[in-house]
């Protein structure tokens, strides 16, 4: 969400915003609006205060012993035009508030754009090798991951982990959250994996990607999370903090829940792209000015679980058109997959500034004692499913099986002599 005074000041960024992303808004509707509200709002209160002057007239003139009459049949009558401009602005505020929570986030300027503009490679690191064999063949002639009983029990794209598969995932989860706790400061949260509909109006998903949401209808009216960056961000929605409590830094394991409503005609088969898989996800209530600082940091925190499990991979700057409706700039990190001989993204780390804030209202009183809305920013530390084909492909041995990577063998509470 912007501030109105924000949007009549930036029209051109906010067209370019609109288009780049794919967004549908009415601008002249919307600059209409803003305008008429402005309008309203102005009569609204000059008459308030004829009101009020009246009402002061009246007491005066009653203890003069006067005639109060025509002033009470004025003030009637402002009265009237007050109840019936009040009821004219708000449905033009609703109105206004239609088109508004359709206007995207503004990118950053070092962010590519233009009608041909591509992902920046900014880093690469390691070594693309190839191997022989993908990791869908050998977690299927293995029995690590059921692919045809997960549909069998749900629906297509619903993995089904077993033995040595699921291990990995359970370790892979556990080290990511240890090493966020431990090693970058991070304060662990386990978040209810639904929610409503203002949390997720409140980071951005809806009413953009309601197609994507898996929804509890009838009495519900509850969403599953298709990130936890969902709950994490809406903590303190509606909340005003300290600002010698900032900055604030989650991390939460949680499934994840998402249609891909939009993925047809992508490769489904396998663990690419699926209905249900987890992620380790990283949160932060930055102030303003460190905001950006706290971006980098977070890429370099992503990057770490990779250097860690000895993957190679790249970063990517994402250009306008791929940046998502909330984002203003953003990374993805794509790790190798040697054996499907492929980079897969793993994830997205994203600076939203105050746009996500002024949403779910999330303020902190400053020194001086303003009410300033906070940045938020989030990314994947990381999500599961693609970084496990990398390391089974990474760590395949000739036999068709795989090893743990060293890192996570400390992990293991059992299985080091049965799955090594």
């Amino acid at each position: 969400m912007h501030d109105r005074e924000f949007i009549l000041a930036n029209r051109e960024k906010i067209e370019r915003a609109c288009s780049v992303k794919n967004t549908k808004v009415d601008i002249d509707k919307l600059y209409f609006l803003i305008a008429e509200r402005r309008r309203l709002l102005n009569n609204f209160n000059q008459m308030r205060e004829e009101k009020n002057m009246l009402t002061e007239k009246v007491k005066k003139i009653k203890k003069q012993g006067g005639d109060i009459k025509p002033l009470l049949d004025k003030s009637k009558e402002i009265s009237l035009t007050i109840s019936e401009t009040e009821e004219i602005f708000k449905s033009v505020e609703k109105q206004e508030n239609s088109l508004m929570i359709w206007v995207p986030n503004i990118l950053e300027d070092e962010v590519p754009t233009g009608e041909n503009a591509i992902c920046q490679v900014i880093k690469e690191t390691g070594d693309y090798v190839k191997k022989e064999k993908n990791y869908y063949d050998i977690c299927t002639e293995k029995n690590y991951i059921d692919f045809k009983r997960g549909t069998k029990i749900s629906a297509s794209s619903f993995p089904l982990y077993m033995g040595k598969g699921a291990l990995l995932e359970r370790t892979l989860i556990n080290f990511m959250l240890d090493l966020h706790i431990e090693k970058h400061g991070y304060l662990e949260i386990f978040p209810p994996f639904l929610v409503n509909y203002n949390t997720l109006y409140s980071t951005g998903q809806l009413p953009k990607m309601e197609e994507d949401m898996y929804y509890l209808a009838k009495d519900d009216n509850l969403y599953l999370i298709p990130t936890a960056e969902v709950p994490l961000t809406n903590i303190y929605n509606n909340e005003i903090l300290n600002e010698k409590d900032m900055p604030k830094k989650f991390v939460a394991y949680s499934a994840c829940f998402r249609r891909e409503a939009g993925s047809y005609g992508k490769e489904t088969k396998g663990l690419k792209r699926v209905h249900q898989f987890n992620k380790v996800e990283l949160v932060r209530y930055a102030l303003p000015e460190n905001s950006r600082d706290a971006h980098e940091e977070m890429l370099s925190e992503a990057e770490k679980v990779l250097k860690l499990l000895d993957l190679s991979y790249r970063v990517k700057l994402l250009p306008d058109n791929d940046t998502s409706f909330s984002s203003a700039k953003t990374y993805d990190i794509e790790v190798w997959a040697e054996g499907s001989e492929e980079f897969l993204e793993v994830s997205s780390i994203s600076n939203f500034l105050e746009f996500q804030a002024r949403r779910a209202n999330i303020r902190f009183k400053s020194k001086e004692g303003k009410n300033i809305f906070v940045h938020t920013l989030n990314g994947s530390g990381l999500a599961t499913p693609r970084t496990v084909i990398a390391i089974i492909e990474h760590y395949q041995r000739e036999d068709g099986d795989f090893e743990f990577p060293p890192i996570l063998r400390d992990y293991m509470k059992y299985g080091k002599e049965i799955f090594n």
